[in-house]
């Protein structure tokens, strides 16, 4: 069995990180954000499509510069806040011990991603880490997705995606393998059924059960 699984919200709450450089970008941007607002939907999609719907509010169309703005802070500070969720680190080792072959499969940047999953000892039960680049070709998951099975060669009859967010259950979708909805993270029920999700858990325990 080969399962990717989606970072941020999934294996990890990054809400912390994520906030915190959301309002340092709109900061930058001489925006006086609520500092009481809800960026739970703002986890998980494209982080140009998260800065467009951050800056619409305030009649800003200044994505890019918003989006320099939110690495720059998160690089220095935003990625070091996350942590892993309980029952995670059970998870991957009980399923890497089985057998099991796990990619990470990320909206967030390589560069981020990879040491945030070292740092939070998550990397040892991986088998690869993929995220967005820099020239934006995989900026939307189905192609992310798409590229790690042509890497890793993977058959999509072997294969399933682990994501709380739409994107994650669509991009699975797309590309023909098996949707997992993570339900402990930032997207709703309706949400992830409404994308078209296979199955959904309410606690990454679950997984192994799921996938036996």
């Amino acid at each position: 069995m080969n399962l990717l699984l989606d970072l941020d919200g999934t294996l990890i709450d990054s809400m912390p990180g994520i906030r915190a450089s959301c309002l340092a970008a709109l900061d930058a941007l001489g925006h006086a954000p609520d500092p009481e607002m809800d960026f739970r939907g703002l986890v998980g999609p494209p982080l140009p499509e998260v800065m467009r719907r951050l800056l619409r509010s305030y009649g800003d169309d200044r994505i890019d510069l918003a989006v320099t703005a939110y690495r720059a802070h998160y690089g220095e500070s935003g990625m070091y806040l996350a942590t892993v969720y309980p029952g995670v680190a059970e998870t991957l080792e009980h399923l890497h011990r089985r057998g099991t072959r796990m990619f990470v499969a990320t909206s967030k940047r390589t560069v981020f991603a990879a040491p945030i999953a070292h740092r939070l000892g998550l990397a040892e039960w991986l088998h690869g880490i993929y995220g967005t680049e820099p020239d934006g070709s995989l900026d939307h998951k189905a192609d992310l997705i798409a590229a790690l099975l042509r890497a890793e060669r993977l058959a999509t009859a072997s294969a399933a995606m682990v994501g709380d967010r739409s994107h994650d259950i669509e991009g699975a979708r797309t590309n023909g393998i098996r949707a997992i909805g993570a339900l402990w993270g930032y997207g709703s029920r309706a949400e992830l059924q409404a994308a078209g999700a296979d199955v959904l858990l309410d606690h990454p325990l679950e997984l192994a059960e799921v996938l036996a």
